[in-house]
């Protein structure tokens, strides 16, 4: 039976990263085509001389920043309500803000969207480390005569910062990362870094999309791993 798991394991890893790894090799292919001519950096000099994907990074970094800042903050602070009184709703903020501001599709809206899916999975991790969580130090740090907010600041959130660490940077990978939701909400001159890549790619398999799939997998791989690793430390 273990021979089977490792079997269907080996198939199902080969299945997820083989195409990362032909990527990973034709990312550095003199050729444009398919067919291997020797090697070369070529395309990894020419992806950052390429305007269109600087503009998109810029938006995707300025995007998946502040949708991190804010995400992680309210979220926190939504995970700790959710642990204490048992109830949260953002649907009525983002009501009031769409309706009074007249937001139109663009930065703004692509921001408020990537904050949205965001929340949760800063909620979910926060809640992993809040459920074990001491709620005697807390009770302590009262009797000696902390208010509320002292507690917090300065008991909990120390306490609880590997989970928050590891909870921005999955929302800045998700969001630097994300394409579906954006195409919805994006609007003129605020295309993503997915969105370009996208764009270029449905006009054909182009060896700089390969050195920059790779540089952006390697990034956002290690900011996973590092996530990884701060969630561990808040078991």
């Amino acid at each position: 039976m273990k021979r089977f798991l490792v079997f269907f394991a080996a198939l199902a890893y080969l299945f997820l990263y083989a195409p990362l790894a032909v990527l990973a090799v034709f990312s550095f292919n003199s050729s444009k085509l398919s067919v291997w001519q020797g090697f070369t950096l070529h395309w990894y000099s020419s992806v950052f001389q390429n305007s269109a994907l600087a503009e998109g990074a810029v938006n995707s970094f300025i995007i998946a920043s502040v949708a991190t800042i804010v995400a992680t903050t309210f979220g926190t602070l939504a995970a700790y309500a959710l642990w204490k009184r048992r109830g949260v709703s953002l649907l009525v903020l983002f009501q009031w803000i769409f309706h009074f501001l007249h937001l139109h599709l663009g930065m703004p809206t692509v921001i408020l969207a990537h904050i949205s899916f965001s929340l949760a999975y800063v909620v979910i991790v926060i809640l992993a480390r809040l459920r074990s969580f001491d709620t005697a130090l807390e009770e302590a740090a009262l009797d000696l005569g902390a208010n509320e907010w002292q507690v917090f600041s300065r008991i909990t959130v120390p306490i609880i910062m590997p989970g928050i660490l590891a909870a921005a940077l999955l929302c800045f990978t998700v969001s630097f990362d994300d394409y579906v939701i954006t195409s919805l909400v994006a609007g003129v001159n605020s295309e993503t870094l997915p969105m370009i890549i996208y764009g270029l790619a449905r006009k054909g398999v182009s060896p700089d999309i390969n050195a920059l799939s790779m540089l952006i997998t390697c990034g956002l791989g290690f900011f996973i791993l590092l996530a990884g690793r701060l969630e561990q430390k808040t078991q």
